[in-house]
């Protein structure tokens, strides 16, 4: 559920008056939606897209629930990936927060913070763990924030409609990263579909359970690592065959090639979240 603000707090946190945040409140300039007594609320989601927008700024972003200095400087992508990992790295949750939303202030997509951001940084991390330059700890505390952000940006984006397309995925059995499968229900979210990440580490069993009782229109399987090609590769094949005709299947990650599956008619590859939100956008119109 998204944060609901009054037009006083809203005011506050952009420093302007609140009568000015209420004409354009009802100038339809900002998204306002009404109580059953009449008082305007506006949702966190909808003032974050007004100050995109526009060329104010937030002056006290706390008011929001936002991180002191929020929006108050731009960033660029260029050299926020290495800002991220020094915040992850220290456990800084407050400045972790503050550069994402800087970012989707200024007008960074989810699909931009997650290709360009987040996967990066946690690939940099990675790196550092194998090298032994770091601890487990730190890497593991990197991967909880960072699921706290998908979390919180998922939580902003405008409501999807109850008949949009459902969507839905996992990873596979001895894959236990949270982290791509959650990214991906981010970007199908804000493509306008309904999405649900069923978690990862998951039975072949357990997804084609849960793809005949939900019927989704798309189904996804997140591959960051594989235990057994051949068995994987079976494994899947038996999957694909029972999957309803009317579901989609896409497939991608690190520990999975395009030619690894390309005799299977049946499924999509992505190499990449904008990928698939070209997939997503084009399935949606059809």
């Amino acid at each position: 559920m998204q944060q609901v603000l009054t037009p006083k707090q809203v005011a506050r946190a952009i420093g302007v008056s609140e009568s000015s945040l209420k004409r354009w409140c009802d100038r339809g300039v900002i998204q306002t939606e009404r109580t059953a007594g009449g008082h305007r609320r506006l949702k966190l989601g909808d003032v974050l897209i007004f100050l995109r927008k526009s060329d104010l700024q937030l002056v006290r972003p706390e008011v929001l629930g936002l991180p002191p200095g929020t929006g108050v400087r731009p960033r660029v992508v260029d050299r926020s990936e290495t800002q991220l990992v020094d915040a992850l790295l220290a456990s800084d949750v407050e400045c972790s927060r503050r550069l994402v939303f800087d970012l989707f202030i200024n007008g960074a997509d989810v699909i931009t913070l997650c290709d360009e951001i987040f996967m990066p940084a946690m690939y940099q991390i990675g790196e550092q763990w194998d090298c032994g330059e770091i601890e487990i700890y730190q890497e593991r505390r990197a991967c909880e924030i960072i699921g706290q952000l998908v979390y919180e940006l998922q939580s902003v984006l405008p409501a999807v409609d109850v008949e949009a397309p459902l969507a839905m995925g996992g990873t596979p059995v001895g894959d236990n990263y949270r982290l791509p499968t959650q990214m991906l229900e981010l970007v199908f979210t804000s493509c306008g579909w309904r999405a649900t990440s069923l978690g990862s580490g998951l039975p072949f069993e357990t997804m084609l359970a849960a793809v005949q009782e939900y019927r989704p229109s798309l189904f996804w399987l997140s591959v960051s690592h594989v235990q057994s090609q051949p068995d994987f590769r079976a494994d899947f094949g038996s999957f694909c065959g029972k999957v309803p005709p009317t579901t989609r299947i896409v497939v991608g990650g690190r520990a999975i090639a395009r030619d690894f599956l390309e005799d299977m008619e049946s499924v999509e590859f992505c190499d990449n979240l904008r990928d698939l939100q070209r997939l997503a956008e084009k399935s949606q119109a059809s």
